[in-house]
């Protein structure tokens, strides 16, 4: 058995079996949560609810967090004089207390650019041999990556507003971020082609820097007159800034409230929640992190 195989087959066993097999090697085993971040601090529930959900189904290893985001890490250590680390600290400091197996779990909706750079940080940690190295680092999958995934995300959202489906007029738009220029922004496609499968008619789902565009989702709309009503949501895992403004500004002209009112929708309301907050996302970000070592997560 090889030095490698081992470090795999010890890192899945611990972590297929939480309760048990860490209590051994809890000392070695990491779990690194990397998100975009956040300044707010209404909205850092959110991440706050994925990194609790991962302690509590890992009690006995060592869960930790980073942002991606160097703007949103020096704001929040100016403002609230607390210091979070990158992606490329936190694995460092790993490292340096003697970790040697490390699951790097991203928040990210797709496998897009900023997914691309955490994915390339973890993999030049895992080139490195020697005393500066890991025996095993591995990268968790976006939420929206394939198929299968958007079908069972379309599942989460379908639950995350069967109150509001309740009423037959009533339409879901969602405002994702987006990526321009890269091959993983046509996720939100297949989101919306398994939206459409599972609830025809009842969601829209738009970008706020790619494609679908606002434009789009009110030309899809425009297909759909049953639909009297609106609610906009944010398809983030925290309701930022874009959330806030980009979606449901009340005083910006471009934000989504305003242009869907001026273009003829006058019942339209906010549900301003990070998808990070719903405890089915949180489930499935654990079911991410199984996924890595097995192809029978747990439900």
């Amino acid at each position: 058995m090889t030095q490698k195989f081992t470090a795999l087959f010890v890192l899945a066993v611990t972590l297929l079996i939480p309760s048990a097999a860490f209590a051994e090697v809890s000392s070695k085993s990491a779990i690194l949560v990397v998100s975009f971040g956040t300044s707010m601090p209404e909205a850092q529930k959110a991440i706050d609810n994925l990194v609790d959900t991962v302690k509590k189904e890992f009690p006995s290893v060592d869960v930790r967090l980073s942002f991606t985001s160097n703007i949103i890490r020096r704001k929040i250590q100016k403002e609230q004089g607390k210091f979070i680390p990158t992606p490329s600290q936190a694995l460092a400091q790993l490292n340096d207390e003697g970790y040697s197996y490390v699951t790097v779990a991203p928040t990210h909706m797709i496998p897009g650019e900023e997914y691309d750079e955490v994915a390339d940080v973890a993999g030049a940690f895992g080139s490195m041999m020697g005393k500066f190295g890991f025996d095993e680092i591995n990268v968790c999958r976006p939420f929206l990556d394939g198929v299968k995934e958007c079908e069972a995300f379309a599942d989460i959202l379908i639950k995350r507003f069967d109150k509001q489906l309740e009423d037959k007029s009533t339409g879901i738009v969602l405002m994702g971020h987006g990526t321009p220029e890269h091959f993983a922004n046509a996720q939100y496609l297949q989101l919306q082609l398994a939206l459409n499968q599972k609830a025809y008619g009842r969601f829209f789902v738009g970008t706020v820097e790619a494609s679908p565009s606002i434009d789009d989702v009110m030309a899809d709309l425009k297909r759909h007159s049953d639909i009297t009503k609106l609610v906009l949501s944010p398809l983030m895992i925290v309701a930022g800034d874009h959330a806030n403004n980009d979606l449901a500004g009340k005083d910006d002209d471009e934000s989504w409230l305003n242009v869907l009112k001026k273009n003829g929708w006058n019942d339209v309301s906010v549900y301003l929640s990070g998808l990070g907050e719903d405890e089915n996302v949180a489930r499935e970000f654990v079911r991410k992190i199984y996924s890595v070592y097995t192809d029978t997560p747990e439900e």
